[in-house]
């Protein structure tokens, strides 16, 4: 009887260590998905217009920003419509929204449009919060194009074909890799950025 005793609690242990393992992958799962095992939906989106994105039935743009430096300063995100040949001109943006940079977490902002249509995003990660561009600072858009310093020299923007996001009338969905300067472009960190 002892015997047979001893097999049973092997069968058990071995039981045991095989729902450990589905367990642990149904988490590794459920994190790549951005929820957690318990059904946790993904961080609520950040800025005045949250509800907007939330709501899930007008047409506007959720910007999830990827690829920090520091988690300091401030997130500010742009959207461009209209004539392709006036995005990213300083002045000519249709949404501006600016949100401190959370300490942790994803970072994703909503941004309304008008319209389904077809807009561009700038963002720009403000590193110490002073309102103004320093040469520490990030930026990205729609797209990732790739910049170098001569593009901003000779006031050359990302191509619309690069940039383009198409807009139905929900929420579109997308993703920005922040990029800081060096060796003379815009270049994203390596994969193990905040």
């Amino acid at each position: 009887m002892l015997a047979g005793a001893s097999r049973v609690a092997r069968v058990d242990l071995t039981t045991l260590r095989s729902d450990m393992k589905r367990v642990g992958v149904v988490m590794l799962l459920a994190a790549s998905l951005g929820t957690s095992a318990f059904g946790q939906m993904p961080s609520a989106p950040l800025g005045p217009y949250a509800a907007r994105c939330t709501a899930g039935d007008s047409p506007s743009i959720l910007v999830t920003v990827v690829g920090l430096k520091s988690r300091t300063g401030t997130i500010r995100v742009r959207t461009f419509g209209g004539a392709t040949s006036t995005w990213f001109e300083k002045t000519k943006w249709i949404t501006r929204v600016e949100v401190p940079t959370p300490a942790s977490g994803p970072i994703r902002v909503c941004l309304p449009v008008a319209a389904p249509g077809t807009y561009a995003i700038d963002m720009r990660h403000d590193m110490n919060g002073n309102s103004e561009t320093d040469r520490s600072d990030g930026g990205g858009a729609s797209g990732d194009p790739k910049v170098t310093l001569l593009d901003f020299v000779f006031g050359r923007k990302p191509p619309p074909h690069v940039t383009a996001v198409t807009v139905g009338r929900g929420v579109t969905e997308i993703t920005v890799t922040a990029m800081y300067l060096r060796g003379g472009a815009l270049r994203p960190l390596a994969a193990s950025a905040r």
